[in-house]
């Protein structure tokens, strides 16, 4: 399965947001829905952390800086249409079963939605 134009999809919104032209929220709004590609879930996961650590990276520039920088060594990778190095999927998977990307709006959208709610896979 061919996952590119969503990695390259996913790369733009990255830049997006290291720009500051867009709000992670928005931008995780835009993921491809329903995928199954892993590097796309670990990309989404880096994104939501980068918004959970404004606090740290207000404080602390070096941390900013190399936050920014794996946001945009994702961002590159993805733009190739290649998958991200194994180690940083696999730390994302230690932690998260799957991303919580949007489901696709329509009755079998709703209904993957509602079985992740009731944590039902």
């Amino acid at each position: 399965m061919s996952y590119y134009n969503d990695r390259v999809l996913v790369a733009g919104l990255i830049r997006q947001v290291l720009i500051s032209r867009m709000c992670v929220r928005e931008a995780v709004l835009n993921f491809p829905r329903d995928t199954d590609d892993k590097s796309i879930h670990a990309a989404y996961h880096a994104l939501v952390h980068y918004e959970a650590d404004e606090e740290l990276r207000a404080r602390d520039e070096l941390y900013r800086e190399e936050q920014d920088d794996y946001l945009e060594f994702i961002s590159h990778v993805l733009e190739r249409g290649e998958d991200l190095p194994e180690n940083i999927i696999n730390n994302y998977e230690k932690y998260y079963v799957c991303a919580n990307i949007p489901h696709e709006k329509n009755a079998k959208g709703f209904l993957k939605g509602f079985l992740r709610f009731l944590n039902i896979k």
